[in-house]
């Protein structure tokens, strides 16, 4: 019954006082007046309450009811619910336990970045070009919500079931840079070799021709390039590479994946896309990555530059933690 029912069900203990209870004539469910569990929630409950919470944020009503058994479940879960406005909520994976040192870095940028957008506003998002590498595999698992299926109500027991498999290990590096109106630059990594300073330095030197080509004008108005701290993009080779161009480089925070546009939107709808299709060859996966990346909408690519602006604005609110949405 629990297991139908959930936390709000009566303990085995309780059902069996009530069974003893009507064996000896008693006819009605209702507490007498002035004995019994109290109704009502004082100030002083709801207090005790929320202190065994904070204790243990893994509390259950159950646990609860425990700690205080003259006080009912459906009690304790309106005060819990409603009274507290407590919600239950899955934990998250994060990059990284992120220090105090971290959480400083992080607002600073975030700090940084919205000093910056408003004093120029559209102008400053229009300069941005950013950039970052990700993995594509043969064979991306679908995400759970892509394997929901519509299933008649009169067939309730019939429920979709996936099985298990050991997807292909296969899969090629990515590189692509883009601005507000699109892509600018895709690049896929030789099988066998690495990203190093020499060569994110000839990266670099294409994508300057490609925004020479692309953005008419954009190049002397202009670069703010944001991209990561990994190494190739921060060794001194790439420094003043970057310097010989004239471009600023916005101050991207470590183990912020979060305040990456690249990370938190482009890739994350891409890989939505991968869901599902296998591919057998690098160049059948490469071009199809191109020519999804090349039909997307610019609205899309403004969308994913223009989310820096609450994402950073969260991050302050947030002491520095890591924004989810």
């Amino acid at each position: 019954m629990s297991k139908v029912y959930g936390e709000m069900f009566m303990s085995d203990m309780k059902v069996r006082k009530w069974c003893r209870n009507f064996d000896a004539g008693r006819t009605d469910v209702h507490n007498a007046s002035g004995q019994g569990r109290q109704p009502v929630s004082t100030d002083d409950l709801v207090q005790r309450v929320d202190q065994a919470i904070r204790g243990n944020r893994r509390f259950t009503i159950s646990g609860l009811s425990d700690l205080s058994p003259e006080i009912s479940r459906s009690v304790l879960y309106t005060i819990v619910s409603e009274r507290l406005e407590y919600r239950k909520l899955c934990a998250r994976w994060v990059p990284k336990m992120l220090s105090d040192h971290h959480k400083t870095q992080r607002m600073g940028a975030a700090l940084t970045f919205l000093q910056r957008y408003h004093h120029d506003g559209d102008e400053f998002l229009d300069k941005i070009v950013t950039g970052d590498e990700t993995w594509v595999h043969y064979e991306t698992e679908e995400t759970k919500e892509q394997s929901k299926q519509w299933m008649h109500s009169h067939f309730p027991s019939r429920k979709p079931v996936k099985f298990k498999r050991t997807f292909s290990t296969k899969k090629c590096m990515a590189t692509v840079f883009w601005d507000r109106k699109g892509v600018l630059l895709v690049e896929f990594m030789p099988r066998g070799t690495t990203i190093t300073a020499t060569s994110y330095s000839k990266t670099l030197q294409r994508l300057r021709r490609e925004i020479q080509n692309k953005r008419r004008g954009m190049l002397s108005s202009g670069i703010v390039l944001h991209h990561d701290n990994a190494r190739p993009h921060t060794t001194v080779a790439t420094t003043i590479l970057l310097q010989r161009f004239g471009w600023e480089v916005f101050d991207h925070p470590p183990y912020s994946p979060d305040l990456a546009p690249s990370d938190f939107h482009l890739f994350a709808h891409m890989k939505r896309w991968l869901g599902g299709q296998i591919f057998t060859t690098d160049n059948e996966l490469q071009i199809s990555v191109q020519n999804w990346l090349k039909t997307q909408a610019a609205a899309s690519y403004d969308e994913g530059i223009g989310k820096l602006v609450p994402r950073s604005d969260k991050c302050m609110n947030r002491n520095g933690d890591y924004v989810e949405k």
